[in-house]
C-alpha cells in the first residue's frame, strides 16, 4: 500500500502502525497528492491511505487524488482520512461511485484493526463510511420521502446504516443479533423500497448506501 500525509510525524507513525500488524507492506509514504498519484502509477499498490488535505492548497487534494487513482487504477482501493464529519466531503468523494472508496475520520488512526479492515475492504472493491459520520447524519437530518428511505422500517434503517459502515451481512447479523437469512430479507426489502433494479452491472449495495448518504447529507 501507499500512504499520503503531509505531516511527517503522522505519516511515519501510520507507516509503523500498519507495518506492525504484519498484514500490510507499505511501499511508499509521501507528503503530497501529486507524489501519491505518481507512486501509485509506479508501484501499483492494492490500497492507498490518504489525508484529505495536503499541499499545495490544503483543500480536497486527497479526494481529487482518489478520483484520479480509481480512474487509472480501478484495482487500487483508496481510503481518505479527514478530521471533518461532513457529508459534503463524502458525497464529493462518492460522486462517481462508491466502489473501492472509503472515508474515515482521522481519529481512527489509532485503531490499526479498523484501518487494516478498511484498506482490505476497499482493495476488494467495497466501500467503507465512518460510523460516526453515519450516526451524525441520522441524528440531524430528515430522510427525504422522494428517496424511498422514509418507507424503510426502523430495522431496515439499522441494516442500511450498518451497510454504510462497510459491514457484511454476516457482521450485521452478529451486531443486530439476528440470523443471516433475516438480514438477507431486510437487504432485499431495502433494495426493493429504494427501487434499485437487478442489473448485472449495478452494485446495488453501494447504490443503497449512496442513496442513503445523499438523502441524509444533502
Amino acid at each position: 500500500m501507499v500512504i499520503a500525509e503531509d505531516n511527517y510525524l503522522v505519516r511515519e507513525g501510520v507507516r509503523r502502525l500498519l507495518e506492525s500488524t504484519g498484514e500490510v507492506a507499505v511501499l511508499a509514504a509521501v507528503p503530497t497528492a501529486n507524489e501519491l498519484v505518481g507512486a501509485v502509477d509506479e508501484l501499483f499498490p492494492d490500497a492507498v491511505l490518504t489525508d484529505i488535505r495536503m499541499p499545495p492548497d490544503h483543500s480536497t487534494e486527497g479526494i481529487r487524488a482518489a478520483h484520479a487513482i480509481r480512474s487509472s487504477h480501478p484495482g487500487t482501493g483508496v481510503v481518505v482520512l479527514s478530521q471533518h464529519a461532513d457529508a459534503g466531503y463524502v458525497l464529493d468523494l462518492l460522486q462517481h461511485g462508491a466502489e473501492g472508496l472509503g472515508y474515515l475520520l482521522k481519529e481512527r488512526i489509532g485503531d490499526r484493526d479498523q484501518l487494516v479492515s478498511a484498506l482490505r475492504e476497499t482493495a476488494r472493491g467495497g466501500s467503507v463510511i465512518d460510523p460516526v459520520l453515519v450516526d451524525a447524519l441520522v441524528g440531524r437530518r430528515r430522510l427525504e420521502r422522494s428517496s424511498g428511505l422514509a418507507d424503510l422500517t426502523e430495522r431496515e434503517l439499522e441494516v442500511l446504516r450498518a451497510m454504510a459502515q462497510g459491514m457484511s451481512n454476516t457482521a450485521i447479523a452478529g451486531t443486530l443479533f439476528l440470523s443471516e437469512s433475516s438480514i438477507e430479507k431486510h437487504v432485499s426489502a431495502i433494495f426493493a423500497k429504494l427501487g434499485l433494479a437487478e442489473e448485472p452491472r449495478l452494485h446495488r449495495r453501494v447504490a443503497a448506501v449512496v442513496t442513503y448518504l445523499r438523502a441524509t447529507g444533502s
